[in-house]
């Protein structure tokens, strides 16, 4: 994506060839700064107090994190702590197990001397990937906007609704649920989207909104609870939305407040579709509620906002009761059967085992990891 005309990417190593570079969301959208990553310490930082996020970029930060532990200490024990350490930051999102487990058996198998060259050479590698996947993304889902736009009358755009942020902010480059929004606006085709605030953290209002507006991509921020209201009126022609994890049946974790889209596209006929690429999707698991750990975080998230101030000074203040408790879960399932499609690198398929099998075959049959 372009920052102030300039090609610019989430996360990069740094030029002196001994940190990570990346862009600091907690300041979006009043302030753009990067943070520089120079330990295993920092990296799980980056993470859990979500200085970075969105799935793709959580294992692409895990994958940098990883080569910077391996640059002080190189042994098994020092492979296996970086491996637990960053597991352990944050739960839901399978990119991040995808990453580490992937870095971990390349890495593994090597003499401690020639492991933290390799580990830069592949976490590289993994963040080239992911911007070639967005790339696919984009390029399956076009066809799709292209299509339901032409069911319009002349000069009225496609209204997309879109939850959270999955775009270039939640991976290396470019985004899942922004890619064919990207692709589509890029084409000339006109689209409006739809951007759903998103709380308690308002990844719409201050990062899907940003990316949008510096794109100039048409958009309008609303509260979480209007999509339902827009489709009732026919103001919403598709729903797209990106996932932390798809399970080998379908089901679609993302963040929470996406499941309410879901029932009210079924309820309005609107097509609900979840851009994912294969690295989100776990192979290892079926029923999402079941299965799927949903991360719960600090109840702070709820209880208090932070904003600029009249005076641009930006703060954060309490919106609640003194004494009122709040619960966070971060994540909810969609269940397949409220899915209209996943847009993938490979195209566009339904939400269900055979289907995914048949697109991503050498996956579904148990993928290697190297």
């Amino acid at each position: 994506m372009n920052v102030a005309g300039r090609p610019t990417r989430t996360i990069w190593p740094d030029a002196d060839g001994v940190a990570v570079g990346i862009i600091d969301q907690t300041s979006l959208p009043h302030a753009l700064s990067n943070v520089r990553l120079e330990n295993l310490d920092d990296a799980a930082r980056a993470i859990r107090d979500m200085l970075v996020r969105g799935a793709p970029l959580i294992g692409a930060t895990a994958a940098w994190g990883m080569w910077l532990a391996l640059r002080s200490e190189a042994g098994d024990t020092a492979l296996e702590r970086a491996h637990a350490t960053l597991l352990a930051t944050r739960p839901t999102a399978v990119n991040l197990r995808w990453a580490l487990d992937r870095m971990y058996a390349r890495l593994a198998p090597l003499p401690p001397a020639e492991r933290p060259a390799e580990a830069r050479v592949l976490a590289a590698a993994i963040c080239d990937e992911d911007v070639a996947l967005n790339r696919a993304i984009g390029a399956a889902g076009l066809p799709l906007l292209a299509a339901l736009a032409a069911r319009k009358p002349a000069g009225q755009p496609l209204n997309i609704l879109t939850h959270c942020n999955a775009g270039w902010l939640a991976t290396v480059d470019i985004g899942t649920a922004t890619a064919p929004i990207y692709a589509a606006h890029d084409s000339g085709l006109p689209v409006h989207v739809w951007v759903d605030e998103t709380r308690p953290r308002n990844q719409g209002a201050s990062l899907t909104a940003w990316e949008l507006l510096n794109h100039g991509v048409p958009h309008t921020v609303i509260a979480d609870n209007a999509g339902g209201h827009l489709m009732q009126h026919g103001h919403v022609d598709l729903v797209i939305t990106g996932t932390d994890r798809v399970t080998a049946a379908g089901d679609v974790c993302n963040k929470i407040g996406t499941y309410l889209k879901a029932l009210a596209a079924r309820d309005n006929d609107v097509p609900f579709y979840v851009a994912t690429p294969s690295p989100s999707i776990d192979w290892r698991i079926r029923d999402g509620r079941r299965e799927i750990p949903i991360e719960e975080r600090s109840a702070t998230e709820v209880a208090r906002i932070t904003g600029r101030l009249a005076s641009g000074e930006v703060a954060t203040v309490d919106l609640l009761p003194a004494g009122s408790p709040a619960s966070n879960p971060a994540f909810a399932v969609t269940p397949a059967r409220l899915v209209t499609g996943l847009i993938t690198e490979r195209g566009v398929c339904a939400a269900n085992s055979s289907d995914l099998a048949t697109l991503f075959p050498e996956q579904a049959a148990g993928r290697a990891i190297g």
